[in-house]
């Protein structure tokens, strides 16, 4: 839509507006004023309304910062000039103001105007903007020039890079805590900027990241940060481990990593946790870094924590993926005068992490937090593959048999969710015993999503038990959850049926399933007659279509005799599901004189839903034709 110049006035007015709503409405519409008013007249006139109204209420200022990204198009440009710079000026303002949704908005617009910047203008603008914003007095402004150097630093030329690299140190080592939190998160940022822009001589033992950056992430590190500036410790150190490999990372890097283990900030110690993982992938090929790490691991997995040892259980798999061999337990490095030496003599053997971590998981089952347990359930089995057979009986399958009795349903289902990669090693003759128990637990549970959880995993336990377990132990189980109190819960079971018979066959189905089915065609409650129906219906779906035809279809024709409209028209919306499957001849012969007689029903909901089958069905017959 077009706007003339005076309809661009009254958007400008309404900028000024007591109504806070038209304000931010007019904010929102910067684009389309600046197309009415043309480069000369937004640069000269819009930009300029705006750089004096940054003292507004914080929503009008972010609905102003995220639009004026949006502008560069609208400002003009000639061969010889790009005047997207002129941009900056109300952004700058907009990048030191107290609201920090504001400043995010506002750094957003300013990459994008800065990543149309030929590279003169974006050193002489963009890059005099950040160091302008870096040097001001008012804290918020160095808090946006913490995330804009990481970002700026690869086109800012030799010279400006040094210069910023400095303003970067002052940074982190500001008065102001919330400036060095800022900085903290954004050296990560900043190492893979420099290891990128200035490639190995970064790296090298008089560059950059190995002599300012690491001694700024040590001054972070340090133990007179508050918790907010340390909290990013651990995230900065996988990025030096990704950036660098050597043995400086192992003397100065990991240190940090470890004394983040044993941080007195809880928060701290569960950021080490939750990206412990990150960790190991970074330095697990390094030369004795995971003699370190893992034993610094262990320390997580006992922390006095709940949230701490529940997010490095989270992480259990992941460290134990490692393919790098550590010290057993109670061993120190090869290097160490207290390395124990075995009955021959010589040094013990290594272990892979996975065999020395799997000796941890049997405490962890007698947890108290029921999150750690849970944790622990959820990808403990993910261990076996990697143990071996002997190896997953010896150490790992006994705490597996105490977490399927355990107390908390929650940690009994994950564990029964994880079992199939533990019985691809072990089989499931040792599982089956311990198994069924737990799950009939699970399946009586008193709360409802547990019981929909464990029909959701049904499939996949017929599929690693074998039919043989599944029709003696949980096939009634199965059919009995269409008659549960909770109507969720019948409907998942109805559905659960489908899956069965994809996975296991429609002889298999025909066999066991439906004359469980049918039986309950004739129960006494109308709710399970009506699920028994829905069951058929999925049942018939996912049959191959003869035995569909024979076997699903003429039970759901005779349930349109049922005494209770609900029964009856959950038949007619049957109907419309199965019909499309068979041919003209089923359709005209079987189908359509029950739903005739079903639209001359007395009841209006049975007349409905089966006038609206018929209509649905005769499209699909005719298009046929």
């Amino acid at each position: 839509m077009v706007i003339d110049g005076e309809e661009a006035l009254r958007q400008i007015e309404h900028l000024r507006s007591d109504d806070v709503s038209l304000r931010i409405s007019a904010a929102r519409k910067l684009t389309t004023i600046s197309a009415a008013l043309g480069p000369d007249r937004t640069r000269e006139e819009l930009l300029p309304f705006l750089s004096d109204g940054v003292d507004d209420e914080d929503e009008v200022l972010e609905a102003i910062a995220g639009s004026l990204g949006e502008l560069i198009p609208y400002v003009g440009s000639t061969p010889k000039k790009n005047y997207g710079s002129s941009l900056l000026g109300p952004l700058e303002l907009l990048l030191a103001v107290e609201e920090n949704a504001v400043r995010e908005k506002a750094a957003e617009s300013a990459i994008k105007v800065a990543n149309s910047l030929g590279d003169e203008d974006y050193r002489l603008h963009f890059v005099g903007m950040i160091g302008r914003l870096v040097n001001k007095e008012w804290f918020t402004a160095r808090i946006a020039g913490c995330g804009l150097i990481p970002v700026a630093f690869g086109r800012m030329g030799v010279e400006l890079q040094s210069n910023h690299l400095k303003y970067f140190a002052n940074l982190c080592r500001d008065d102001a805590p919330m400036v060095r939190r800022i900085a903290s998160r954004n050296l990560g940022s900043l190492i893979y900027a420099v290891a990128e822009s200035m490639g190995s001589s970064s790296i090298a033992e008089n560059g950059p990241i190995s002599t300012t950056l690491l001694d700024l992430l040590e001054f972070l590190a340090g133990g007179d940060q508050p918790d907010s500036v340390r909290l990013h410790t651990t995230e900065n150190c996988v990025c030096f481990g990704n950036a660098m490999s050597s043995n400086t990372l192992v003397k100065r890097i990991i240190p940090l990593i470890v004394a983040t283990i044993d941080d007195r900030s809880w928060r701290v110690r569960w950021t080490a946790a939750s990206k412990f993982a990150l960790v190991v992938e970074a330095f697990s090929p390094l030369k004795g870094a995971m003699d370190a790490l893992v034993p610094a691991y262990e320390k997580l997995l006992q922390d006095p924590e709940a949230e701490v040892r529940t997010s490095a259980a989270l992480n259990l798999a992941e460290v134990a993926k490692t393919g790098s061999k550590v010290y057993p337990a109670g061993l120190l490095s090869e290097d160490s005068m207290d390395c124990i030496v075995g009955d021959n003599g010589s040094l013990e053997r290594r272990v892979s992490i996975a065999e020395r971590l799997a000796q941890r998981v049997m405490a962890l089952t007698e947890d108290d937090s029921e999150n750690v347990r849970a944790a622990l359930a959820m990808v403990a089995t993910e261990l076996a593959p990697l143990l071996g057979k002997d190896v997953t009986i010896t150490h790992l399958l006994p705490p597996m048999l105490l977490l399927l009795r355990d107390s908390t349903s929650e940690v009994r289902l994950n564990i029964i969710s994880s079992l199939s990669l533990l019985n691809d090693v072990i089989g499931d003759e040792l599982l089956s015993q311990s198994l069924f128990p737990a799950i009939l637990e699970l399946a009586e549970d008193g709360k409802w999503r547990i019981r929909m959880a464990v029909i959701e995993r049904m499939p996949l336990l017929a599929k690693h038990l074998g039919k043989d377990f599944f029709n003696d132990k949980l096939l009634e189980l199965c059919v009995g959850w269409l008659g549960d109190d909770i109507s969720s819960i019948r409907e998942a079971a109805a559905k659960n049926l489908k899956e069965l018979t994809i996975l296991l066959g429609s002889e298999w189905s025909i066999q066991h399933l439906l004359p469980r089915v049918k039986a309950m065609m004739e129960n006494p409650s109308y709710l399970r007659r009506m699920n028994a129906v829905q069951g058929i219906v999925y049942m018939a779906t996912a049959m191959d279509i003869n035995n569909a035809q024979l076997e699903a279809l003429p039970i759901l024709l005779e349930m349109a005799c049922d005494t209770v409209p609900n029964v009856r028209f959950n038949v007619a919306k049957g109907l419309g599901v199965v019909g499309p499957l068979f041919n003209r001849f089923v359709y005209e012969s079987q189908i359509i004189p029950i739903l005739a007689l079903l639209k001359d029903d007395p009841d209006r909901d049975v007349r409905y839903f089966a006038n609206q089958t018929s209509d649905s069905l005769r499209k699909v017959f005719d298009r046929e034709r």
